[in-house]
């Protein structure tokens, strides 16, 4: 580089010198016209007098010839002088001009090695960037591998604990289905073993929906069903659910609604919240055996703020984000792990952040705890509100209907289930294996008045089956029941024809209040 301004400077010095020069010889040029000039008028009046001299005094001739000859040499000499000197100006410039394209050729070899240098260094920070992004990459992948690894372990973990836990409630439920076998029982030995049947099965069906919402939940696939909702009856309604089991315990079980009812209807997730609260309230009712368990909500600008508190026995500060964690209480063994999968509370966690709050927990060893979590205050004056249904079954009301029903059912179990709940009210009970055959039966049989139309079924589901009969019979009344418990099943039945909907396993009380619901109006 700086042999190559040095070049250039010289090249700079040799041009002004020879501009300089050239300047210089058209000055001496110039000068040198002008004395030829004069010396030629000088000539010629010399000669006037040399003539006039030897016209008057006839002297000298052929020296005046031989002056004019040395002057005619000396003017041929000084044009020879002047094409030569031409001839070196014509170089000059030519030179002049070669060393300016010369410097513009070495301006643009420097604008190249700039430029060139530039984009090195913008590819030195790429390259720079790029190294940084694979270590960075590099270390998530490792993190990775290291989170996978512990999930597999934890998962591993909470499979185990979910044999046990569901095997625990089975043994109820075959236990003492087997001990209704035995000879000789009372009436209140036998109603006692139904109540534990009933019990564990109710268990083991909780456990059965947590690992499914989890499931879910991992998988991406939990939807949310947002419509305005009245918080106080929710709070009013977990209250009177809970009171009974609270009150047995000795503890005390309070709601706090300082909102009127007017006040209170939010858009969200009805039954996501509902799920919320009830978990943490059971969390609450099984660690509490004495004092009291308050559930409520404050009002804080645009969102939300429940609690649930209890005086039971407190949790670990060190336990305080572990046991929202998805498949980790399974992995630790201490003296809160009573009866559950351990799952509620990282559903909760999933349930809240899905609504867009937040869950947290204070607690301290020995005097209680409080969860809080945030809901956004979506206030809904006017939007139609959605309250906890609540089907009440009056099974006398049933007496004498005299329906024609059709079960559409692969289940024998299920199928025998059904024809003992509906034989009360049934004249003519039809039967059909799959969907086919209900549109069948259907056509045959125009006068029937219920369906109960499962949805998973071969050669034809409950769903298309519904579509063909709608096209020929508008007005049966045709509820849907699937082992599917989400939303999108409910508002697929619905769009398919269906007039409801309901979930396995299904309870004789809700199946009949659902019935009364369409033949009672």
């Amino acid at each position: 580089m700086k042999d190559t301004e040095k070049f250039k400077e010289q090249l700079i010095a040799e041009l002004i010198t020879v501009r300089k020069e050239l300047a210089f010889q058209n000055e001496e040029k110039e000068k040198r016209a002008t004395e030829l000039e004069i010396a030629n008028i000088e000539l010629a009046f010399q000669n006037e007098e040399k003539e006039k001299r030897a016209t008057e005094l006839g002297v000298a001739n052929k020296e005046l010839a031989f002056q004019n000859g040395e002057k005619e040499k000396r003017a041929t000499e000084l044009g020879v002088a002047n094409k030569e000197l031409a001839f070196q100006n014509e170089e000059k410039e030519k030179r002049a001009t070669e060393l300016g394209i010369a410097n513009k050729e070495l301006a643009f070899q420097n604008d190249e090695k700039e430029k060139r240098a530039t984009e090195l260094g913008v590819a030195n920070k790429e390259l720079a960037f790029q190294n940084e992004e694979k270590e960075k990459r590099a270390i998530e992948l490792i993190i990775a591998k290291d989170k996978a690894e512990e999930s597999d372990k934890l998962k591993s973990a909470f499979l185990a604990n979910m044999s046990h836990e569901i095997r625990t409630p089975m043994n109820g439920i075959l236990g003492f289905a087997d001990l209704l076998k035995e000879p000789g029982l009372t009436g209140e030995e036998q109603q006692n073993y139904i109540r534990i049947i009933e019990k564990s099965g109710a268990r083991m069906l909780n456990i059965i929906n947590d690992i499914i919402d989890i499931s879910k939940i991992e998988s991406g696939l939990m939807l949310l069903d947002l419509k305005g909702s009245n918080i106080n009856e929710q709070l009013e309604y977990i209250y009177s659910l809970f009171k009974l089991e609270v009150e047995v315990k000795g503890v005390q079980l309070s709601v706090n609604n300082i909102l009127p009812n007017s006040e209170i209807i939010i858009k969200t997730d009805r039954e996501k919240v509902f799920a919320i609260l009830t978990n943490l309230v059971k969390n609450a009712i099984k660690f509490t055996n004495k004092g009291s368990i308050e559930l409520g909500y404050v009002h804080k600008g645009n969102y939300l703020e429940f609690y649930v508190k209890d005086s039971g026995i407190g949790i670990p500060k060190d336990r305080y984000d572990v046991i929202f964690e998805r498949f980790i209480q399974a992995d630790i063994t201490n003296k809160m792990a009573h009866q559950g999968a351990g799952l509620g509370l990282s559903i909760t966690k999933a349930y809240v952040e899905m609504l867009g709050g937040k869950i947290w927990v204070e607690s301290e060893v020995g005097i209680g705890s409080i969860f809080y979590f945030t809901l956004p205050y979506d206030f809904r004056d006017e939007e139609k509100i959605v309250t906890k249904d609540v089907l009440q079954c009056d099974t006398n009301s049933l007496y004498g209907k005299n329906l024609k029903i059709l079960f559409v059912e692969d289940d024998r179990i299920s199928e025998f289930l059904f024809d003992k709940t509906c034989k009360m009210f049934g004249k003519e009970i039809l039967k059909a294996r799959n969907g086919s055959e209900a549109i069948e039966v259907c056509r045959n049989n125009p006068d029937i008045d219920l369906i109960l139309m499962d949805i998973q079924m071969p050669v034809l589901n409950g769903y298309e089956a519904t579509q063909q009969i709608r096209q020929f019979n508008k007005d049966v009344v045709i509820i849907a029941q699937t082992a599917f418990v989400h939303i999108e099943a409910f508002e697929k039945s619905k769009a398919a024809g269906c007039n409801d909907y309901i979930s396995k396993p299904i309870k004789k009380e809700n199946l009949l209040a659902l019935i009364q619901k369409h033949f009672n109006k």
